[in-house]
């Protein structure tokens, strides 16, 4: 990792202030560690709720079952394993799935190609990924249209400079002028080539998982890819309680081949799932059980995190809510409950429904990002960048919520309580009356006491209105900018560049374009 000394074009001057002034503003592609928390977490459900939900959750897979749709070699496996199944519905004895799911891993590592960004999923840590599948951008320029390969590729390099962004993602858009069966081609070689962070693999196709898993063991080594997880990808059950053939098949390419997958209900409360809260958990255990069982049919010891994307509903629109004390009371009560399954947890993320990066956005977001990380969460997919309920990438909120990532990381500190924590050397020197701007323990611990953020705007009254009176969309809209004229791509082996390029060309060139 690289840090390059150098402000507007010019070298910086040694010395004094201009050296502090060159050194907040140098461009710096560190990224900090996956966050190790050391605070507790929230849990919001006694023993009892908890033995409830989970009695009740086994009790829908087996009287109610659940759908495998499409998917013959599911329902064989399902058979085998002892479940009743009665056409694509699958009955699924009490206690066969919990059995199935004690072989998954309780933590993985999922390798980058840069080795200084290696994430481990599970445990007391949380790793922050961005935005994932909206069909549209939008930015303070062109405002709100389809997004294209190249506002894919700008979404890649902005996640590469995010100093607190660990993960580079997935569909960090969906390029609509890419054909639709060729587009995850250009979506996987951008993230393989524009970053070294960790990244996701296609699930659209059985056939888009392989050609990830192909291009994977381009960049890392046929062997590495056979004995490591390289790829963490998003598995969406069709809730409620129905698993799709596409999606199965995905997870099934990716398990056979030891990469992991996050199996995730997508609800609305109230739509997809009851309207209460104990219901919505009991449904969302079961179709983690299912789906995490699954897996394990597939591959016993395969990777795999339980999800749960969980909101309510506007009863007057019809529109998915964020931020509000539902979901929190879901996302809570759902960690507590894939603890104690052992698993890796996904939920949480930069949620607002609001159309712009503006006031709704900022309290949405801010509800959903610390509900995730007092929830437990291991991995958080849209950690930054989603706008509009999930159909938009904004560019602007994209910059705005991975500075905000930084919050994150200080707050899952916890209280420092060694020698320099305590602080009595500076208590002692200052003595009552003074100040404790000049003492010794200030002065040693000023640079990384607190939190500081790289957009947000601290200045008087004053200066910020000679400065043209910008609000935080112009300064992301500026931040944008600078990190876009700074992006260095990360060094790539030209031998592995050309391998890669050429199975895209030739993937393509061997089916005509598809945009259905």
């Amino acid at each position: 990792m690289s840090d390059v000394a150098e402000v507007g074009g010019r070298r910086a001057r040694g010395g004094g202030g201009a050296s502090r002034r060159a050194e907040r503003t140098a461009v710096s592609f560190e990224t900090a560690k996956f966050i190790q928390r050391n605070i507790p977490n929230f849990e919001i459900l006694n023993e009892e709720a908890l033995q409830i939900i989970e009695y009740n959750a086994e009790t829908v897979l087996e009287e109610i079952g659940v759908n495998f749709v499409e998917n013959e070699a599911a329902l064989v496996r399902w058979r085998e394993a002892g479940a009743d199944v009665r056409g694509e519905r699958v009955h699924i004895p009490r206690g066969l799935a919990r059995k199935l799911c004690s072989t998954a891993p309780k933590t993985f590592t999922q390798y980058a190609r840069n080795p200084e960004r290696n994430v481990e999923v599970g445990g007391r840590n949380l790793v922050l990924a961005p935005v994932y599948g909206p069909p549209f951008v939008r930015d303070l320029e062109g405002g709100r249209r389809y997004a294209t390969i190249a506002d894919f590729e700008k979404f890649v390099k902005l996640g590469y400079m995010s100093k607190w962004l660990h993960h580079s993602g997935g569909t960090v858009c969906e390029p609509t002028d890419v054909p639709v069966n060729k587009r995850h081609l250009d979506m996987l070689r951008a993230h393989m080539v524009l970053s070294d962070k960790p990244y996701m693999g296609s699930v659209t196709e059985p056939s888009r998982a392989a050609d990830s898993v192909e291009m994977s063991k381009l960049l890392f080594g046929s062997d590495f890819v056979d004995q490591n997880t390289v790829m963490t990808s998003l598995i969406n059950i069709n809730s409620p309680m129905t698993f799709d053939g596409i999606m199965m098949g995905a997870l099934e390419v990716y398990a056979q081949n030891n990469q992991a997958s996050i199996v995730s209900p997508f609800i609305v409360g109230g739509a997809m799932a009851p309207v209460t809260v104990a219901g919505t958990l009991t449904q969302v255990l079961a179709e983690i059980l299912a789906g995490v069982s699954y897996s394990q049919l597939v591959r016993p010891g395969s990777p795999v995190i339980a999800g749960a994307f969980v909101t309510s509903i506007d009863m007057n629109s019809g529109a998915p809510t964020f931020g509000t004390p539902e979901a929190a009371h879901i996302t809570y009560g759902a960690g507590q409950l894939v603890r104690r399954l052992g698993l890796p947890y996904r939920s949480g993320g930069s949620f607002c429904g609001s159309k712009l990066p503006d006031a709704q956005a900022a309290y949405e977001t801010a509800n959903s990002l610390n509900m995730a990380l007092l929830a437990g969460v291991n991995f958080m997919l849209h950690a930054c960048g989603w706008l509009e309920g999930g159909l938009v990438s904004s560019v602007e909120k994209f910059v705005m919520d991975a500075d905000q990532l930084g919050t994150l990381h200080h707050l899952a500190q916890g209280v420092m309580m060694d020698t320099n924590g305590q602080a009595m050397d500076a208590i002692r020197e200052v003595g009552p009356g003074g100040h404790y701007l000049g003492c010794a323990h200030t002065q040693a611990n000023f640079k990384t006491a607190f939190w500081r953020s790289d957009l947000l705007d601290y200045k008087p009254f004053e200066t910020w209105a000679e400065e043209g009176a910008r609000d935080t969309q112009t300064l992301a809209a500026e931040r944008v900018k600078k990190m876009l004229g700074d992006y260095v791509a990360p060094a790539l082996d030209e031998g592995v560049r050309e391998s890669i390029d050429d199975y895209v060309a030739r993937k393509k060139a061997s089916m005509p374009d598809a945009f259905m």
